[in-house]
């Protein structure tokens, strides 16, 4: 099937991208998990981060259950709170932005939509292939962590685990699917970028300050990040959330299908 096609292509395209992402996390996650045993338990590092700024505690997720000196507290500080998702989000978006505004600019999309394939077609397709990339990101982070967990005694709930890398899924997918979205919409890789990358930082600072920041807190329900939490680990996992930000996921695909078919690219 022509769809096939382009989807194999989505992905051979990446290929070397992708692996060089998952090298990165998996190397990430075993050196930061090697850290953990030296300061296991320290009381010392938990008075410390007592005395941090509350808004410093509250943009890293160092609040309520979440305890730095154990393994689950250890990881939601360390990777869940900022670093796990912005590479997630990054990883996405950089593929996203690759699939339609970026060969446009390139002059390789009009070979693309020049397949007996709509319009529609080729974005399912494309987003398909970003949301498969996203997926071995995920997975690799899960099998490095499970694998890090055991080696360095993090004693790590799998399940909760799962179900925090679930939400890091969405939580790309959604920018990534936004940056097809973009780019269906206008012809500009930068903007392709920096539309999501800006709709992520946003979601971040809202939801990482809505509870000191009064005025914010109307706004949390729009941010991205409010809605996957922050400690999966320690905190568990809300699945009704996780379900709204797959619903708002599946929003983004569905305007980049309505606005491919209202640009005017001169092809067939």
């Amino acid at each position: 099937m022509i769809a096939t096609e382009v989807f194999r292509r989505g992905l051979s395209d990446h290929r070397r991208s992708l692996l060089g992402w998952c090298g990165g996390i998996a190397v990430y996650i075993l050196l930061l998990a090697a850290i953990f045993p030296s300061i296991k338990g320290s009381p010392e590092l938990s008075d410390l981060l007592e005395n941090y700024p509350e808004a410093l505690k509250s943009l890293f997720g160092l609040t309520g259950a979440v305890d730095i000196t154990r393994g689950a507290g250890f990881v939601d500080t360390e990777l869940f709170s900022f670093m796990l998702p912005l590479l997630a989000i990054v990883l996405a978006i950089g593929s996203g932005a690759r699939t339609l505004a970026g060969e446009e600019e390139s002059g390789r999309l009009e070979l693309v939509l020049a397949y007996p394939l709509s319009r529609r077609g080729a974005v399912v397709a494309k987003a398909a292939a970003v949301a498969v990339e996203v997926t071995v990101f995920c997975t690799v982070a899960y099998v490095a962590l499970a694998l890090a967990s055991q080696v360095f005694d993090l004693g790590l709930p799998l399940g909760r685990l799962a179900g925090g890398l679930l939400g890091v899924f969405f939580l790309a997918l959604l920018h990534g699917w936004l940056a097809i979205a973009t780019g269906a919409a206008l012809p500009s890789r930068a903007l392709a970028i920096g539309i999501p990358a800006a709709a992520a930082a946003a979601g971040y600072l809202v939801g990482g300050l809505h509870e000191l920041a009064g005025w914010l807190d109307p706004f949390r329900v729009v941010s991205s990040f409010w809605w996957v939490g922050q400690a999966p680990l320690s905190s568990g996992v809300d699945y009704s959330h996780q379900l709204v930000l797959a619903l708002a996921t599946a929003a983004a695909l569905a305007l980049a299908l309505v606005l491919i078919e209202r640009r005017d690219l001169d092809t067939a």
